[in-house]
């Protein structure tokens, strides 16, 4: 049964769905039916089918052994349990595309979730049997104490993941790091979540032609003690909310990263140390809160990036 948004109905429903229909149905001018089914504070392999999950070896061990799958009370956290409970028996359902906000249950297997999310995605479009539907995704809000040193995070290592999963064909990513608290794992600021998500299903689904992301980095090269990096989805051009660039930090080969200055050149930044007297490596909002003020002149933020890829060390305690 459909009910039409309105006072009466939209109370209960998700805040970020909401506007993100909003802003299609002005955008397209056309009704937008959404079904939401979500469960807070859930792993990412529950709503993963179990036959997804078996076809990979890094992800046969997330399988729950001790319960049935089909349990009448299933802990939401094990694998495949909301898969079956809540995804399941939508499909066939004709659907345009999907929307996703989680990752936070994940902090801490990021080296996994680059596996995990993307099957879940595939899997997904596999059982719908619809062709490779659209899938827009947002990125880890900021949270946590803000740290004015370099420091490897968890939650920075789960952006990258999902920044990663922009490998999948029509895939879109709404990047918040305006939009954090420090005390508030969940931001109360909705609607521009749900705009970004919409404007990457305007150009994705609808096809418009129309920038629907923030800079994403491209490449990087190093030239008289500074690094130089290149950006994807320029828009109309890079700009820094604020007097200089915050959030960019540089480390040489000993891998101490150590906080930058950064300038912006053209369609490219210059980043350099007093402190690193050869560059060979750049990241930028790499923090669990990353204060950060890069974007592009159609007011969407830069996604947080690094441009190595040394190990860090994510698991939990």
């Amino acid at each position: 049964m459909w009910f039409e948004c309105g006072p009466e109905t939209v109370g209960g429903f998700s805040g970020v769905a909401y506007f993100f229909g909003r802003d299609l149905q002005k955008a397209l001018d056309v009704p937008i039916g959404l079904i939401h089914t979500s469960w807070g504070g859930t792993v990412a392999e529950a709503w993963t089918p179990k036959s997804a999950l078996e076809a990979d070896p890094k992800l046969k061990g997330l399988i729950p052994t001790d319960i049935k799958i089909d349990d009448n009370k299933p802990n939401a956290n094990q694998g495949t349990v909301l898969y079956n409970g809540m995804i399941a028996p939508l499909i066939p359902y004709g659907i345009k595309g999907a929307i996703w906000y989680q990752g936070e249950s994940n902090a801490g297997r990021a080296e996994q979730y680059e596996t995990l999310f993307p099957t879940m995605i595939k899997s997904w479009r596999k059982d719908w049997n619809q062709g490779e539907f659209p899938f827009f995704f947002v990125q880890l809000a900021p949270f946590m104490k803000i740290e004015k040193d370099p420091t490897d995070t968890a939650w920075a290592r789960l952006r990258e993941a999902q920044r990663l999963t922009l490998k999948l064909d029509k895939t879109g990513m709404a990047v918040i790091t305006d939009v954090g608290d420090e005390k508030d794992i969940h931001p109360k600021q909705k609607e521009p979540v749900g705009a970004r998500l919409a404007l990457a299903a305007r150009a994705i689904a609808y096809g418009e032609k129309i920038e629907y992301s923030g800079p994403t980095y491209d490449s990087m090269k190093v030239a008289d003690g500074k690094a130089i990096l290149s950006f994807k989805h320029l828009g109309g051009g890079l700009v820094a909310k604020g007097d200089a660039l915050t959030g960019f930090t540089i480390a040489g080969d000993d891998k101490v990263f150590y906080n930058a200055e950064a300038m912006i050149q053209g369609d490219t930044i210059v980043v350099s140390s007093s402190q690193v007297a050869k560059p060979v490596a750049v990241r930028f909002g790499w923090a669990n809160y990353p204060v950060v003020n890069l974007w592009n002149k159609e007011g969407l933020p830069a996604s947080p990036f690094r441009t190595d890829d040394w190990a860090v060390e994510t698991k939990k305690k």
